[in-house]
């Protein structure tokens, strides 16, 4: 594969000098501005996969690159750095489309992590355009060899072709998303643009500018038009993620675009034509935001004209082996490593854990893991993170968050001894394997605690 091109842009000779070898070094291609100005004309003439720029530059700064950049090719990621931070800057910066935004002096890993995100996003952006490929990566990922997956993969074939308007329901994590992706690449409009908003994201004021564009001046900081999500769409897929948290007045707002299949921008009176298929996709119930008076019924059936459900990662243990496999081949490409494999305790260990946080969970659990490693083994138990040795999996008592469990959604016997065996993980961490001294931190006779382990399937 060719190596990534990054543009840097900055007026300080031994900063960007820096910057120049610092990103050699982590394998990427390096092309120089000094200024502003010198950016544009290069980025005219040249393909870019991201621009990395300062702001305060004698000729051109970095906002006025920013906007004469999107203007030409708004697809380019563009990270700001700066010396001079401030609120301000940061939100004329991502107001006018900045990737993302950082302070010097710079962490080097806060930048390496920015330039990961911002090649991803470019990555995928030429992905979409390449209707074959598309469809087979996003099909790819929807791994599985259960029951529940092979109906899933078929609803998506079949709702694939049509025009309608789909909702997608499942809890965090569980890969919303690359349901929404398959069904754009496999249906006619694989070719067209696959935009993606996240409705929780936002305020309610920037999230309707974000959804249907502005006017110059439609607001403070408003100084240009804008196109919304939905004109960029055109002609594709709009994803909407988390449409559960759409406020109601937005909510009216896009049940007309739906019905009517035109939009307005903020403070202007004119409306536009879209031509553009909507998936949305919530973690709640909708039905019980209805009669909570939390969303509005009649775009609940508008958008229910379809509903997927994804499954809890619980609910299809046959397919941890296949989806944790699947993560380590890509996490080894990314990481340049060659784990060859996952030991039969370790992967015993992920096929019992309970997964709140479902695939998003079991992928980031592989790639820590294998950031642990030397690079040239298999993942073993002692890889895995230390959460997972806590009973059931569970954070400790009263650490709240997302991932707090509540009562799960098993049968009585299976939840008990999925605490019996974090328990016992526990101890045999703590004695390192030492099967006496884990007994005695149970406080067990040695035969009880091998009879449970047998009984419980550990080895």
């Amino acid at each position: 594969m060719p190596q990534p091109l990054i543009l840097i842009v900055d007026d300080d000779s031994p900063h960007r000098s820096m910057l120049r070898t610092v990103l050699r070094g982590w394998g990427y291609a390096v092309e120089e501005a000094e200024d502003g100005a010198a950016a544009v004309e290069q980025v005219r003439a040249r393909a870019f996969d991201a621009v990395l720029t300062d702001v305060r530059m004698a000729r051109l700064d970095g906002i006025a690159a920013l906007r004469e950049i999107r203007e030409w090719n708004p697809s380019i990621p563009v990270p700001i750095m700066t010396a001079w931070s401030s609120v301000q800057n940061a939100v004329d910066a991502l107001r006018l489309g900045a990737y993302d935004y950082l302070t010097k002096p710079l962490e080097l890993d806060e930048l390496k992590l920015a330039l990961e995100r911002a090649l991803d996003h470019t990555r995928l952006a030429r992905e979409s355009q390449e209707p074959g490929r598309a469809q087979s990566e996003a099909s790819s990922l929807l791994l599985g060899r259960s029951e529940a997956m092979r109906e899933l993969v078929e609803m998506v074939e079949t709702v694939a072709p049509t025009e309608a308007t789909v909702l997608v329901s499942g809890e965090s994590g569980t890969g919303k998303e690359l349901v929404a992706r398959a069904i754009q690449a496999a249906s006619t409009r694989r070719d067209k643009p696959f935009v993606t908003i996240n409705c929780a994201a936002l305020a309610e004021n920037l999230l309707e500018s974000e959804l249907f564009g502005h006017e110059k001046g439609a607001f403070t900081g408003a100084d240009r038009r804008r196109e919304g999500r939905f004109v960029q769409a055109h002609g594709g897929t709009l994803f909407l993620d988390e449409i559960g948290e759409m406020p109601l007045s937005l909510q009216a707002k896009l049940l007309r675009v739906l019905q009517q299949g035109e939009v307005q921008r903020v403070g202007c009176d004119e409306t536009i034509k879209v031509d553009v298929r909507v998936i949305a996709a919530t973690n709640r119930v909708l039905a019980d935001e209805v009669a909570a008076g939390r969303f509005r019924e009649d775009l609940f059936y508008r958008l229910n004209a379809i509903h997927i459900r994804v499954p809890p990662l619980r609910s299809r243990p046959e397919d941890i082996e296949l989806l944790a496999q699947h993560f380590l081949d890509s996490y080894n490409r990314q990481l340049g490593k060659q784990n060859n494999g996952i030991s039969p305790e370790a992967m015993e260990l992920l096929k019992t854990y309970h997964w709140p946080g479902n695939v998003r969970e079991l992928e980031h659990t592989i790639e820590a893991a294998l950031n642990l490693t030397d690079g040239s083994r298999e993942l073993r138990v002692e890889d895995i993170p230390a959460y997972f040795f806590s009973p059931a999996g569970a954070p400790a008592a009263g650490s709240g968050g997302a991932n707090a469990r509540s009562v799960p959604n098993v049968p009585l016997r299976d939840a008990v001894a999925d605490y019996e065996r974090g328990l016992i993980r526990q101890a045999l961490q703590e004695a390192k394997g030492n099967i006496d001294r884990a007994a005695a931190l149970l406080q067990i006779p040695r035969t009880t605690l091998y009879s449970r382990m047998s009984k419980l399937g550990l080895r």
